[in-house]
C-alpha cells in the first residue's frame, strides 16, 4: 500500500512529564487507522503535534504530496499541515452557532484580502463534496439549529472544503446515535476508497472492530504496538492498552426496593428545548440503575439540575425517600443523600485553584472529622486525600497540588472517590465515563453496580448507549424534554427513539 503519512520519532515533554516518546507511526493511502490508548496515553498529544498545534521536542513527520512523493512536514504551523492535505476534526465542535452551515464551512479558507466571497463557486464545490461523500448537510441553517449529527457533518466537510486527503477524527462519534455513528463510518469507507487516509480516536470498541482496518496501541506515551483489525478482539486490545484482561463489570439481577427518587408531573422552562423539560414523571428505586439515553441537547442539562439541587422545577414535586423537597439547592440534595457525579467535571465538578485534598472533602465540610468549631482538620483532610488517591489511582503531582493541574480522567477519578466513600441513597451519574479508558470505565461501571448491590438508586444519564444497555436495568429515551420508556434493549430501536422516530407516549410510571 501507499504510505501517505510517516510519524518517525517524535518526541514530547511538558516539564518533568513525558506525554509521548518517540512515537513511530505510518499512514497508508485509503486506510481508516484506529488509535487507541488509556487517558494520559499521549493520543490527542501525538494528533496535535500532526497538526501543528503543538511542537516536538523531537522527531520528524512526512506527507505524501499529491503525486505521492513523501516530503518532510514544517512543524508547528497549523497552516502548513492544512496546504499539506491534512485536516483535523475535534471532539467538541468548533463551530460558530450564529453562522449558517455554508458560512462555517468556508470560514478561514480565503484570504484576508478578498473583498468578495465567491458564494456560488464555494457552494457549487461543497454540494460535490457532499455528493461524492455522502456527508448531508443543510448549508443555508444556522449551525444553532443544527441538529448533533448534521454539526458533525459540518464540521467533517470543513476539512474536506480545504482538500484534506488525511482526516484525523478525535472522538468522532461521542454524541451521536448508533444510526448516525453508523452512517458517518460508511461515508467515510466511501471516501477511503477514493483515497482518502483516516485516523480515528476512539474509546468505543465495537466501532473500532467495525470499522477500523489497523490498530495502534499508546501506553504511556510509548507505541506499544499494532495489530490488523481482523486480528484483534476487545481482549486483545484491552490486553494492548493496559497490560493486562480488563475486568468486565456484570449486572446481576436484583429485586427493586423502596423508590429513593420521584418526579411527578416535574416541567422545566428553559430558554431552549435543550434545557427544557415538559410533565416528566420517573421513579427510580433501591437496587436500580435507571439508564437515561439520548443525544445531547434533549433535556439532559435540566435533568441532571433538578436531581443535584442546580436547577428549579416550575412545575411537580421531587421527592426523596418518600419527603418532599420543596427548594432544592445542593446541600439540601447532598444533606439528603444524593451524590453527584456532573457532566462537566471542570466546571461544575471541581475547584480547579483548590487542592485535590480539599476538593476531596469539600461535600462535607459540616464532618466532626474534617472540622470544628470552624478550624479545618488538616491532619484528617490529607489522610483521607492520600488513601483515596490510592484507593481510585488518582494520578498527579499529589495530594496538596491544584487539582486544576491533573488530566481530566484522573479529575473523574477524583469526583467518584468523593461521591462513592459517602455511601450515598441515590447517584446521579451523568456521563461518567465520557472521556474515560477502558479500564478506568471498567472500573468507574464495578463501582456504580456496587453501589446498586449496597442499596443505591442510580441514575444514570449516558450519551454511550452501550453503556446504558451494559449497567441499566430500565432504559428510558429522553428527547426534547420528555421522558420515553424505551420497552427495548434492541440498539436500534433506541437509537432511533434517540432521534425522535419512534417516541411514544409520554412515561407515566408506577411509584
Amino acid at each position: 500500500m501507499q504510505k501517505v503519512l510517516s510519524l518517525n520519532g517524535l518526541t514530547k515533554r511538558f516539564g518533568t512529564v513525558l506525554a509521548n516518546d518517540a512515537v513511530d507511526l505510518d499512514l497508508h493511502k485509503g486506510e481508516v487507522l484506529a488509535l487507541l490508548g488509556e487517558n494520559g496515553a499521549g493520543k490527542t498529544t501525538l494528533m496535535n503535534m500532526l497538526f501543528g498545534h503543538y511542537m516536538p521536542d523531537d522527531g520528524t513527520v512526512d506527507v505524501a504530496d499529491r503525486s505521492g512523493h513523501m516530503a518532510p512536514l514544517p512543524l508547528g504551523h497549523p497552516q502548513a499541515a492544512l496546504a499539506a492535505g491534512i485536516g483535523m476534526v475535534h471532539q467538541h465542535f468548533t463551530l460558530a452557532e450564529n453562522l449558517n452551515a455554508l458560512d462555517n464551512i468556508v470560514l478561514g479558507a480565503e484570504p484576508l484580502t478578498r473583498i468578495r466571497r465567491d458564494r456560488r463557486r464555494a457552494r457549487a464545490k461543497i454540494e460535490q463534496i457532499m455528493k461524492s461523500s455522502g456527508l448531508i448537510a443543510p448549508l443555508d441553517v444556522r449551525v444553532g439549529q443544527l441538529s448533533v449529527g448534521e454539526r458533525q457533518r459540518v464540521e467533517i466537510l470543513k476539512a474536506l472544503y480545504r482538500d484534506a486527503r488525511i482526516l484525523v477524527l478525535d472522538e468522532p462519534t461521542a454524541v451521536l446515535t448508533p444510526q448516525e455513528a453508523d452512517a458517518l463510518f460508511e461515508n467515510i469507507g466511501a471516501m477511503t476508497g477514493d483515497g482518502l487516509s483516516v485516523i480515528f480516536i476512539s474509546h468505543k470498541l465495537r466501532e473500532v472492530l467495525a470499522f477500523s482496518t489497523r490498530i495502534a496501541v499508546l501506553r504511556h506515551g510509548v507505541k506499544v504496538g499494532e495489530i490488523a483489525t481482523a486480528d484483534a478482539d476487545e481482549k486483545v486490545i484491552a490486553r494492548m492498552m493496559v497490560g493486562a484482561d480488563t475486568p468486565v463489570a456484570t449486572r446481576d439481577k436484583m429485586t427493586p426496593g423502596a423508590p429513593v427518587l420521584q418526579l411527578k408531573g416535574v416541567s422545566v422552562r428553559g430558554n431552549s428545548k435543550r434545557d427544557s423539560l415538559s410533565d416528566i414523571t420517573l421513579t427510580v428505586h433501591q437496587h436500580e440503575v435507571v439508564g437515561i439515553a439520548g443525544v445531547s441537547g434533549n433535556g439532559q442539562t435540566a435533568l441532571a439540575g433538578l436531581i443535584s439541587g442546580l436547577g428549579r422545577a416550575d412545575n411537580g414535586m421531587i421527592v426523596i425517600d418518600g419527603v418532599e423537597i420543596p427548594r432544592p439547592d445542593p446541600k439540601v440534595m447532598i444533606t439528603a443523600g444524593v451524590g453527584r457525579i456532573p457532566e462537566d467535571r471542570h466546571h461544575d465538578g471541581i475547584i480547579g485553584a483548590m487542592s485535590v485534598a480539599d476538593n476531596m472533602v469539600i461535600e462535607r465540610l459540616d464532618d466532626p472529622e474534617i472540622q470544628s468549631y470552624g478550624l479545618l482538620n488538616r491532619a484528617a483532610i490529607r489522610a483521607n486525600a492520600d488513601r483515596l488517591i490510592k484507593d481510585y489511582d488518582v494520578r498527579g503531582p499529589g495530594a496538596e497540588a491544584g487539582a486544576r493541574l491533573l488530566s481530566g480522567g484522573n479529575i473523574q477519578k477524583l469526583i467518584l472517590a468523593r461521591v462513592f466513600e459517602q455511601n450515598p441513597r441515590l447517584i446521579l451519574a451523568n456521563q461518567p465515563t465520557r472521556g474515560l479508558d477502558m479500564g478506568a470505565a471498567a472500573d468507574v461501571a464495578r463501582r456504580l453496580l456496587e453501589a446498586r448491590a449496597r442499596g443505591a438508586g442510580i441514575v444514570l444519564i449516558s450519551e454511550d448507549l452501550d453503556e446504558v444497555l451494559g449497567l441499566a436495568d430500565r432504559i428510558l429515551v429522553i428527547h426534547d424534554g420528555q421522558l420515553h420508556e424505551a420497552g427495548t434493549r434492541d440498539r436500534q430501536a433506541i437509537g432511533l427513539m434517540m432521534a425522535g422516530e419512534l417516541a411514544g407516549e409520554l412515561t407515566k410510571e408506577p411509584t
